[in-house]
């Protein structure tokens, strides 16, 4: 999911795929993709709209680029 947004394939304010979703694209496990949908919520990267879903967050890409670099720092 990171991946695809940074890679735009999920633009900003763009609805992501549910984590029910996510289980029959990728194979992984239930719990597995809710870790992952909590994780990018906590990282700023998605946030939800009650009865609509999870979308991507306005200033997801800047916050990509600013771990990458600070990543590249390191």
């Amino acid at each position: 999911m990171r991946k695809r947004i940074e890679e735009g394939v999920y633009p900003p304010r763009t609805r992501v795929p549910s984590v029910q979703r996510l289980v029959e694209e990728s194979g992984i496990a239930t719990a597995t993709a809710q870790k992952v949908n909590v994780g990018l919520k906590r990282e700023g990267l998605l946030y939800t709209e009650p009865g609509l879903g999870s979308f991507v967050s306005p200033d997801a890409r800047e916050i990509l680029r600013k771990a990458r670099a600070t990543a590249e720092a390191d």
